[in-house]
C-alpha cells in the first residue's frame, strides 16, 4: 500500500489503492486537514498477468518442492474479462482485498499507538463516510469507495486540540519512530503472506503439478464459438493449425490465445484429445469489439495437480518458507519486468476491477487457489510499496533518510509537499484510468456495447 507521511496537509495522507498487476490504491484528496498515510494496492503482471488486451491470465511460480515450474492460467470466457456471474465467488474476491488492506493499515496503525503516537482517523474505502463510530479518540470509518484504505494522525489537523508541539504528533517523533510506522504496513503484509501460505501448507496442502502436452478447456460458455463448432468442457486441445502444443503450460496456452485471436472469421484447425480419442476439429472464431478473434473458453495448462502435506510442524515451516521465497521472487522479478520494459508491460497492469475478476474466476475454479491469490497481493503490495518513489511507503522511508543524512534537519515542507502531492496525483490518475479500462474489459460490458 502507498503511506505517504508529509508533514503538509495535502501530503499528510497513508492511504491504500488497489490496482491488479500492481493493486492501485486510490488516495482520498479531500482530507487536507488530516495527516494521513496512504496506501495502495498494485498487483505484479506475472502472477495475475494478462495479455495485451489483458483478457488473459497467467499465474507462474517456482518451487523446489513441485516437480516442475507451477503453472496456473486463467482465461476468462469469452478471453475476456468476465465470469463476474458468481456472487459468491465475487464477494471472496472483495473480501481478500479488504483484509489484505485492513491488515496493511493495521500495521501502520498498531505501530503508532503502542508507541504513544496520535492517531485520529482508520478508514476503510474513500470518500463519503457510509458508517463511522469513535473509540479512544479515533474515527473508524466505511467509505463509499472500497478501494483502499488510510490512517489518518492529527499533525496538521486545525481543529485537533492536540498542541503542535506535542511530542507524541508523529511529525514530532524521532525519525527511527517515524521508520516503525511507516514500515509497518508492509512489514503486516509480509507476514500475513507468510501465515496464508503457512496454513494452506498445513490445511489442503502444498500443490504439485504435473504437466503435460496441450491446453486443457475446463469450460465452454454456450452459444459461443467453440459450443457451436464441438469443443466441450474437458477436450484436451493437442495442435493448433498443425503446431504441436508443448508442456510448457504458459506457452502453450499463450500460442493457442494468440492463433485465435489473430484468425477472427477464419477457421482454426483444432487436434482435439477426448477420452481415448483424438479428435479433429475446425473452430471459426467470433470477431470481439476490437477486432480480435474469441471462441468462449476457459483455457488453462494441461496439468495434474496432487497435494503434498507436511509430515511434522518442521516440515510444514520448510514448505512455507520455500513456497514464500518462490512467490516473492516471482513478484520482485514481475515488477523487474513491469518498470524496465514498461512500453511493453503497461498494456498488462490492471486496477482493482481486474484483480476482483480474477479473483472471482480463481474462487469459482478452485477455491484453494484463493489462498495463492491472496499471497500473492500481499507481497504484491509489500515489495511495490517499499520502492522509493513518491507517495510510496518507500518514498517517505527515502524522505526520511534524506532527513537524516541532514542531521535531522527536515526537509522544507513545500519540498515535501511537492514531491509527495504530485506522486499521489499520478496514483489517483493511474487508478482511475486502469478502473475505466478494466470496466470496459468487463465481458458483459462488452457485449452491452456490441
Amino acid at each position: 500500500m502507498i503511506i505517504n507521511l508529509s508533514a503538509a496537509p495535502p501530503a499528510s495522507s497513508s492511504t491504500s489503492v488497489i490496482s491488479s498487476s500492481s493493486l492501485i490504491k486510490l488516495l482520498n484528496s479531500k482530507s487536507p486537514k488530516t495527516h494521513l498515510s496512504k496506501s495502495s494496492l498494485s498487483f505484479s503482471t506475472s502472477f495475475l498477468n494478462t495479455n495485451n488486451n489483458n483478457q488473459l491470465f497467467h499465474q507462474k511460480r517456482k518451487n523446489p518442492h513441485r516437480n516442475s515450474d507451477s503453472f496456473q492460467s486463467y482465461a476468462i470466457p469469452g478471453l475476456e474479462f468476465g465470469a463476474l456471474d458468481s456472487a459468491k465467488s465475487v464477494l471472496e474476491a472483495s473480501g481478500v482485498l479488504a483484509a489484505i488492506i485492513i491488515v496493511h493499515e493495521s500495521g501502520h496503525f498498531l505501530a503508532a499507538r503502542l508507541q504513544g503516537i496520535h492517531v485520529s482517523k482508520f478508514a476503510v474505502g474513500f470518500g463519503p463516510v457510509l458508517a463511522k463510530f469513535n473509540a479512544a479518540n479515533v474515527e473508524y470509518s466505511i467509505r463509499a469507495f472500497p478501494l483502499g484504505g488510510f490512517v489518518g494522525f492529527p499533525d496538521n489537523d486545525p481543529n485537533s486540540e492536540i498542541p503542535v508541539d506535542d511530542k507524541n504528533l508523529l511529525k514530532n517523533r524521532p525519525i527511527f519512530d517515524r521508520v516503525v510506522v511507516i514500515s509497518a504496513g508492509v512489514i503486516a503484509n509480509i507476514i500475513f503472506a507468510y501465515t496464508i501460505i503457512f496454513v494452506q501448507v498445513l490445511s489442503v496442502g502444498l500443490p504439485v503439478q504435473e504437466a503435460f502436452p496441450g491446453v486443457l478447456v475446463p469450460e465452454v460458455r454456450p452459444l459461443s464459438a467453440a459450443a457451436r463448432d464441438g469443443l466441450l468442457a474437458g477436450d484436451v486441445i493437442r495442435t493448433v493449425n498443425g503446431f504441436e502444443l508443448p508442456k510448457t503450460g504458459s506457452t502453450s496456452v499463450s500460442r493457442l490465445v494468440d492463433v485465435i485471436k489473430n484468425n477472427p472469421g477464419r477457421n482454426v484447425s483444432l487436434t482435439v484429445a477426448r477420452g481415448d480419442k483424438d479428435v479433429e476439429i475446425g473452430i471459426t472464431p467470433d470477431e470481439s469489439v476490437d477486432g480480435t478473434g474469441r471462441i468462449g473458453v476457459q483455457l488453462s495448462p494441461n496439468v495434474k495437480i496432487s497435494k503434498v502435506k507436511p509430515k511434522n510442524i518442521a516440515e510444514a515451516f520448510n514448505f512455507s518458507s520455500h513456497e514464500f521465497m518462490g512467490l516473492s521472487a516471482n513478484v520482485v522479478d514481475g515488477l523487474k519486468q513491469t518498470f524496465f520494459n514498461f512500453s511493453q508491460t503497461a498494456s498488462k497492469v490492471s486496477g482493482p476491477i481486474a484483480i476482483i475478476a480474477v479473483g472471482a474466476e480463481v474462487a469459482r475454479s478452485n477455491s484453494d487457489g484463493l489462498f495463492q491469490f491472496a499471497a500473492i497481493l500481499n507481497i504484491n503490495l509489500a515489495v511495490l510499496n517499499i520502492l522509493p518513489l513518491p507517495a510510496l511507503d518507500g518514498g517517505s522511508l527515502a524522505l526520511l533518510l534524506i532527513e537524516a543524512a541532514r542531521g535531522g534537519k527536515k526537509i522544507p515542507q513545500e519540498v515535501e509537499q511537492g514531491i509527495q502531492g504530485s506522486g499521489i496525483m499520478l496514483v489517483l490518475l493511474l487508478g482511475l484510468v486502469l478502473i475505466v479500462r478494466d470496466t470496459l474489459n468487463l465481458d458483459f460490458i462488452k457485449e452491452l456495447l456490441l
